[in-house]
């Protein structure tokens, strides 16, 4: 892929030689004071670096499908950026893949930080990621994404060496070094991994239905459906590491129908049918979409039912046309698997606030969802569940369902 391949096990260190040269030169020197091999990458354009790294631009801008000359000459940052990128990612992916990554530490502001955390987010979870940004004390979901990524604040401007920056990255060096040197071995003990999806309003069912799972020897791994989570429990399965999936609360994909704050992408609900992993999918808290403070809440949205969940958050209710629309999402998905797979319906109710008197009870939508699943669930088995989803007859119903998926795979 490029000329400039090394061999030996290291930690990568991604910067702009040209405008980061001595930061980086700093954290090099640190990291090798601490007894770890280095690969410095560049990854500038513009400016001439002040030192040549292990591996140059010229072989970053290579691995990007281009070419330094041509960026130079489109003279256009963000193109150069995207670029850069790619090519860093490619590179670090390839040398991974190598078993030669020890991990992978980056700085900069906006461009350093873009080009650093997706190479970073192209490595498994485990591989040590430090990221030195200007930027890390802001809102960073989009460079971290799923990803174990740490984000080292920078406190003053990446722009010379001083007593501030000095310090901050040396311990950023001294961070990456001990998550290098002290990695936790894999236990002997380690049992096969369950992914399950809960929200404040399933907690009762993923709480009861955990227990089943690991009186059966399964160990759970239980993720937040707030967007992230959804994304980091989708990551996992498409790695490999997942041995069955309990997806009780599908809301992230009603966010991301109707535009509220925790979706977790379109590609939500496709990776265990894509690895054939076994997985029982149910309907939690398809009756909700999730907006911040009341005065946040888009205004084609006045007029739709609301229920305060905090002071922060606030869920309006799914619509009749749009929960036909998530059973349609939700049956088509799931039976794109070869897998062992099974949608279970609890018919009383998709959430602590959708039941019998409920501030979202609305057996109207409900049928619409579970008639739009009967319609598009393909090969998959559906069960009916004559109960509510936090009723310890539906979480014991799923999690024995699922057990006996894993068995048969």
């Amino acid at each position: 892929m490029v000329n400039e391949t090394h061999d030996h096990s290291a930690v990568y260190l991604l910067a702009t030689l040209d405008t980061k040269g001595p930061e980086a030169a700093l954290i090099r020197d640190r990291l090798l004071e601490l007894g770890l091999d280095v690969v410095v990458l560049d990854t500038g354009c513009v400016g001439k670096p002040t030192y040549t790294g292990d591996i140059s631009r010229d072989a970053v801008f290579v691995a990007a499908g281009t070419t330094l000359a041509a960026m130079v000459a489109k003279k256009d940052r963000g193109v150069a950026v995207t670029k850069a990128a790619a090519g860093a990612t490619a590179i670090v992916l390839d040398a991974f893949k190598r078993g030669k990554v020890d991990g992978v530490i980056a700085l900069g502001g906006s461009a350093g930080t873009t080009i650093g955390t997706a190479a970073m987010r192209a490595l498994p979870i485990g591989v040590p990621k430090v990221m030195v940004s200007t930027l890390a004390s802001g809102d960073v979901r989009q460079w971290v994404g799923d990803k174990d990524i740490v984000m080292f604040n920078s406190v003053v401007d990446i722009a010379g060496i001083n007593r501030i920056s000095r310090q901050i990255l040396s311990n950023a060096a001294s961070a990456m070094a001990g998550m290098v040197q002290h990695r936790a071995a894999a236990s002997k003990d380690d049992k096969p991994l369950v992914a399950a999806t809960m929200f404040g309003v399933t907690t009762p069912c993923v709480e009861q239905a955990r227990e089943v799972l690991e009186a059966a020897g399964f160990e759970v791994l239980v993720f937040h459906a707030t967007g992230n989570g959804g994304q980091a429990m989708e990551s996992l399965i498409r790695e490999g590491l997942i041995a069955g999936v309990l997806d009780i609360t599908t809301t992230e994909l009603a966010d991301d129908l109707v535009g509220g704050v925790l979706s977790a992408g379109p590609n939500r609900l496709t990776a265990a049918a894509k690895m054939n992993v076994p997985q029982v999918v149910s309907v939690g808290a398809t009756d909700m979409v999730n907006f911040w403070a009341p005065e946040t809440i888009p205004v084609e949205f006045k007029g739709r039912k609301f229920h305060k969940h905090n002071a922060t958050v606030t869920l309006m209710r799914t619509t009749v046309e749009e929960c036909k629309l998530l059973g349609q999402e939700i049956g088509h998905k799931v039976s794109l698997t070869h897998g062992p797979a099974a949608i279970l319906l609890p018919l009383k109710g998709v959430s602590a606030i959708d039941c019998e008197g409920g501030p979202f009870d609305d057996p109207t939508a409900r049928k619409a969802l579970f008639d739009a699943i009967r319609s598009s669930h393909g090969h998959v088995e559906l069960v009916k569940v004559d109960a509510h989803i936090n009723d310890r007859e539906f979480a014991e119903a799923a999690a024995t369902k699922l057990i006996q998926l894993m068995k048969v795979k």
